[in-house]
């Protein structure tokens, strides 16, 4: 991730949290009102983590799916058409799931399907 602060910012927003900023320039954790961890964001390169070394060695979205559930289905698909100006996927019952779901990009070109917590 290039940016953490305006990744944050753009997944507080998707998830519909308060708005607040990472704890450090490098590393932030998005929590939930209950204190849950929902998403740690971390800079590439910082710590010399080996699997985040560069963003040279791998394309952002290539091998990755980002998946999150929500109980706030409708209200997260209008957060995130406020977000992106197209959905990668718009919404959709998944035949396996029974569940909603829609995808997108984050402002990385990560791949991000969001679905609903229960069946529709």
């Amino acid at each position: 991730m290039g940016d953490v602060a305006r990744s944050f910012k753009w997944y507080q927003s998707l998830f519909g949290q308060p708005e607040t900023s990472p704890a450090h320039d490098d590393f932030g954790q998005i929590r939930d009102a209950d204190g849950t961890v929902l998403l740690c964001l971390h800079q590439w390169g910082a710590h010399g983590h080996p699997s985040l070394t560069s963003p040279d060695h791998g394309k952002p979205g290539n091998g990755l799916l980002l998946f999150f559930r929500v109980d706030d289905f409708d209200m997260a698909l209008s957060r995130a058409r406020d977000l992106v100006t197209r959905l990668e996927e718009g919404p959709h019952v998944n035949p396996r799931t029974g569940t909603m779901e829609f995808a997108l990009r984050d402002p990385d070109g990560y791949y991000v399907m969001v679905s609903a917590l229960s069946a529709a």
